[in-house]
């Protein structure tokens, strides 16, 4: 998963007014409380973020696979 397609799919997962504030205020538990624009930043994968993202926002399975279904958003590590 490439960063473009990690905020592609948080917009469509969240919205695009609330995405952003998501990314830089949420502390992920699983990614040692940083912010999925912490992690981002630290190096961590887009899909490691946002599959911690998902877990931590419970998303429904339909829309955690992405917005494009001809994209295959990577398994978990």
């Amino acid at each position: 998963m490439r960063l473009s397609e990690f905020r592609d799919a948080v917009a469509v997962a969240f919205g695009e007014t609330y995405a952003p504030t998501l990314c830089r205020e949420m502390a992920l538990t699983s990614l040692d409380s940083l912010t999925a624009q912490q992690a981002l930043d630290k190096g961590i994968a887009p899909r490691d973020v946002w599959h911690a993202l998902c877990d931590q926002m419970d998303v429904d399975p339909a829309v955690r696979a992405g917005p494009d279904p001809r994209m295959i958003i990577p398994p978990r590590r």
